[in-house]
């Protein structure tokens, strides 16, 4: 996939160097994967600083919140800032392994927050075993007791020890929009500008 935007990178890997070939869905599907995955290890990167493999329990619950509105970044930012006051979760290290797979189960919102609500509905309140539960079962994802514990921490709006299901699915809905419209936005000027620096190229 070498080449720039001038001269039809892209374009010439997915449609040839004339352009007429056919986009293969599961070619451009692996290119996406590829390109979330480089995401998000640049994303962790940046947090592991010290290159020690593992980020801080503050520095995933910063990550959780990145995306949140202004109106309620003030009220999260103090939660994480709150996890140092709690032993049992200021020590903890989370792994490039458990960041990706947070990462795909925020990619399965839609039936993740079904379960959520239905689980929430049969039992009452929704507990972390619930939680777990419901992204193992419902979505395929595996989640570590720990991730899951930064998470209702985060998310615990009156202090009650349970997770606000409601801010915690608007935070990460809004954290998925953000990274999936760049990207969409982004791939589509990349082959327009590609595909006519080709035809360009390509002219007598």
């Amino acid at each position: 996939m070498s080449g720039s935007v001038e001269d039809g990178g892209l374009v010439e890997y997915f449609f040839g160097k004339d352009g007429s070939d056919k986009l293969k869905h599961d070619k451009f599907t692996q290119f996406l994967k590829d390109l979330t995955e480089e995401m998000l290890r640049l994303e962790f990167a940046h947090y592991d600083y010290k290159r020690r493999g593992t980020i801080s329990a503050k520095d995933f619950a910063l990550s959780m919140v990145a995306a949140a509105d202004a109106s309620d970044l003030g009220k999260l930012l103090d939660r994480v800032e709150d996890l140092s006051k709690h032993a049992h979760l200021q020590d903890v290290r989370i792994s490039l392994k458990e960041f990706k797979q947070f990462a795909e189960l925020r990619s399965k919102l839609g039936p993740f927050s079904l379960a959520l609500f239905a689980y929430g509905k049969a039992n009452g309140l929704l507990t972390m075993k619930d939680f777990k539960r419901a992204a193992s079962q419902v979505c395929g994802v595996s989640l570590s007791d720990n991730v899951i514990e930064i998470a209702f921490h985060v998310f615990d709006s009156n202090r009650d020890g349970n997770l606000s299901v409601e801010e915690f699915l608007r935070v990460l809905h809004r954290r998925e929009k953000d990274i999936s419209q760049p990207i969409a936005k982004g791939l589509c000027q990349y082959f327009s500008d590609g595909w006519n620096g080709s035809k360009k190229c390509s002219s007598p």
